[in-house]
């Protein structure tokens, strides 16, 4: 057998939905297995890849719950992509963080980022991009209309 890496999350008993949730999100995502040990109980394992990524959620019952330790970041092309991440990451109990972040009903949290905004902070010209950093602090769903204009020194 080759070398796989893969992040796992620790969710009580219900990861499988979370797993089914996240790869119906992104393309290039699907459930790759499930392990049940007990018949007509939550699997143990599930493994699956996100956008491209692997994953395993591990149903390890309630010892350890989610953090903003570790988080998946993704980054999106443009707003529409970022607005409809962040609406279907924060419904049913999701909650909106500062700066992008966000946890959705699992408490798995999550940065959404417009390639825009990477382009804006990168930027050469520091005191625009500053600029932009600054309106990106008062954010909590990333704007990039907004982040633009302050970038531009309106």
């Amino acid at each position: 057998m080759d070398t796989s890496v893969r992040t796992c999350l620790w969710f009580d008993d219900d990861g499988e939905a979370a797993a089914e949730f996240y790869t119906s999100l992104l393309p290039e995502s699907r459930i790759e297995s499930s392990f049940h040990p007990e018949p007509g109980k939550p699997p143990l394992v599930v493994d699956f890849v996100l956008a491209g990524v692997p994953y395993q959620i591990l149903n390890g019952g309630p010892q350890f719950t989610q953090s903003e330790a570790a988080s998946i970041s993704v980054t999106v092309a443009d707003q529409v992509e970022a607005d409809r991440l962040w609406h279907a990451l924060t419904a049913d109990g999701g909650q909106e963080g500062q700066c992008g972040w966000l946890k959705d009903r699992w408490g798995v949290s999550w940065q959404i980022v417009p390639q825009a905004v990477l382009d804006m902070l990168k930027n050469d010209d520091r005191q625009a991009a500053g600029r932009a950093m600054a309106a990106m602090m008062t954010m909590k769903r990333l704007d990039v209309a907004v982040m633009r204009k302050a970038f531009d020194g309106e």
